[in-house]
């Protein structure tokens, strides 16, 4: 790899790699010390074609899901199956990997602007800026954007759009299945919510059980499936739709109920 071989957004690849390096390695405590990962389905990783793939994933925290996600992705890249032990894994990172996040978010700080040239493709909210909800066109820039991000590599995206759970998920996840074809990767995360402050950043909470499930490629038809369609499909796989909500009231009683028994 040449000094200053650069991508498709012009980000030199040798400073992105030792980006991924030093902030994984700095990341990786929250993930296997304060905290444990349990990881499910990463041995589907290994068997994915180098580019054109789409992960879809529910989002708990601004930053620490995505980072999660870098560290398994490496890890089993690298041989290791549902486990991210040995932070090695990182000393040849995949450099093709990016992550769609709010432009808004990413420009909002030193760090979000370090992590962004790691990996963020950064697109306009259409639904909401500065922290109020608006009204506004797609910009098909931002479309193209993640267009170059698939032909290139894997690309992760957060359907919904935010942090709160339950809430619809976008039809623009849809459009760009549709019109771009990728495998589509589901991701089902848990505990973040927990574990860290919504930014992802703070840890605000030690010893709490992470989870991440890699599930299966959705099977799409491309051609005949309406975005409807499509975005039906995500909220199942994502565990996001409506009916998912009893499951997790249940689990939630029950947690609740052992921890008062243990009081």
């Amino acid at each position: 790899m040449g000094l200053f071989k650069r991508n498709p957004f012009g980000h030199i690849l040798f400073l992105k790699k030792w980006l991924i390096r030093i902030l994984g390695t700095l990341s990786h405590r929250r993930f296997r010390g304060f905290n444990e990962l349990k990881i499910e389905g990463s041995e589907i990783i290994k068997s994915l074609p180098d580019k054109n793939v789409l992960f879809i994933s529910n989002h708990q925290t601004y930053f620490a899901d995505v980072v999660s996600m870098f560290h398994v992705f490496n890890a089993s890249l690298k041989g290791r199956v549902d486990s991210i032990k040995n932070v090695g894994y990182l000393w040849h990172p995949k450099l093709n990997m990016y992550f769609i996040a709010a432009k808004e978010t990413m420009t909002s700080g030193l760090l979000p602007k370090i992590m962004a040239y790691a990996g963020s493709v950064s697109i306009e909210r259409t639904w909401r800026s500065k922290g109020e909800d608006v009204k506004r066109q797609v910009k098909m820039s931002d479309i193209s954007k993640i267009g170059t991000a698939l032909n290139d590599g894997w690309v992760i995206t957060f359907p919904q759009g935010t942090t709160t759970p339950f809430k619809p998920i976008r039809k623009g996840t849809a459009f760009i299945i549709k019109q771009y074809k990728p495998i589509v990767i589901p991701i089902v995360i848990d505990g973040f919510r927990r574990s860290f402050d919504k930014k992802g950043l703070r840890i605000k909470k030690k010893n709490i059980l992470q989870s991440m499930e890699i599930k299966a490629p959705l099977d799409i038809d491309y051609e005949n499936e309406t975005p409807e369609d499509i975005v039906k499909k995500i909220e199942y796989a994502i565990e996001q739709h409506p009916s998912f909500l009893k499951v997790i009231s249940k689990e939630e009683l029950k947690r609740n109920n052992e921890l008062n028994k243990k009081k």
